[in-house]
């Protein structure tokens, strides 16, 4: 199979005529050096790829660069030998749409070290379904388990839970064999969430606290909102628990005691995708092909858009109004 001479990409620019973006027609040369090139099949939208493509968030390091945070795909041509022409393979993080092209392009060129061949039990669509939160809520419960987190120490909450990672995460938390709690201010989506696997759905006072220390009411659990949620949550976690911590959508702020560090014992684990060591990154996607799967894949895709929509997701997502996991086909 051969690179055609030009293909589409949504791409992303900063300089004298001011940020913008936009479909545009390149050629392999124009992305970024790789030992991998791959036909794209599928992509994902994460809240990232809305600050990147609109300029709202400083995530892109260099300009141009094509956006899309994660990809996945079939092998086209490599030099590394452990890729072959035909290999299905994913990429997540690891510098996409930040310091080199993205996923938002019909080939792409990637660097061999990180990039994943597909586990067998995933197909490249469900692999982006759950792309760059799903990999994020599974190294959330895998950070949680080295840690000592058991199902003994009671449920986990998810705060943020009707968001991408909050929505994947109960799904692989519930595999896993934990009882899982939502902490969700969207009322209306109480039964979406427990038909994925929500024990229980709370709404977003229940975490509602000023004190340094409530009664123990979770095992531990992971939050994607930070500020006054997280340090609620810390408050009200059981001696020897484990909060994961993976977002700031309410704030980057954390004001709390070294209350429950050291009377509770309680580990806030700190969790940071895009950079996780391959050995690691490998191990967890065998994971989410295996027994973390999670078993409502096809309930949490919630849209579907080709390239050429893929601007009009970016301005709904930042307003709050997108619900579950967006894909792109190509």
């Amino acid at each position: 199979m051969t690179t055609p001479a030009s293909f589409r990409a949504f791409r992303i620019h900063n300089d004298d005529r001011g940020y913008r973006s936009g479909i545009e027609s390149l050629s392999l040369d124009d992305l970024a050096p790789g030992e991998v090139v791959i036909r794209t099949e599928y992509s994902s939208v994460n809240y990232k790829d809305a600050l990147a493509g609109t300029g709202e968030g400083k995530i892109l390091r260099r300009f141009p660069l094509v956006g899309g945070i994660d990809v996945a795909g079939r092998v086209v041509e490599s030099r590394d030998l452990r890729f072959r022409e035909g290999d299905a393979v994913l990429v997540t993080g690891c510098g996409l749409s930040e310091t080199r092209d993205g996923g938002y392009c019909e080939y792409a060129r990637l660097e061999a070290e990180w990039t994943v061949p597909l586990p067998a039990g995933l197909d490249l669509r469900e692999a982006m379904t759950l792309g760059t939160a799903g990999f994020t809520a599974a190294l959330a419960l895998h950070r949680m388990l080295e840690n000592g987190q058991s199902p003994d120490h009671g449920p986990l909450a998810v705060t943020g839970a009707s968001g991408g990672v909050g929505m994947l995460a109960i799904d692989i938390f519930t595999r896993a064999g934990f009882e899982v709690h939502a902490i969700s201010g969207k009322a209306d989506q109480a039964g979406f969430l427990r038909s994925i696997g929500a024990r229980e759905v709370l709404g977003r006072d229940a975490l509602s606290t000023k004190r340094a220390m409530e009664s123990a009411r979770f095992g531990g659990g992971l939050d994607n909102v930070g500020g006054t949620m997280l340090a609620s949550l810390l408050a009200q976690t059981a001696p020897y628990g484990n909060v994961a911590t993976a977002g700031l959508a309410a704030s980057a702020e954390l004001q709390t005691t070294v209350m429950p560090f050291i009377i509770r014992g309680v580990s806030l684990l700190g969790v940071a995708s895009a950079g996780t060591a391959r050995p690691v990154r490998e191990r967890i996607w065998e994971r989410l092909a295996s027994d973390w799967k999670p078993a409502h894949l096809d309930r949490i895709r919630t849209r579907e858009v080709t390239l050429d929509e893929l601007p009009s997701v970016f301005p709904t997502m930042l307003a709050g109004g997108s619900f579950g996991r967006t894909v792109v086909r190509f």
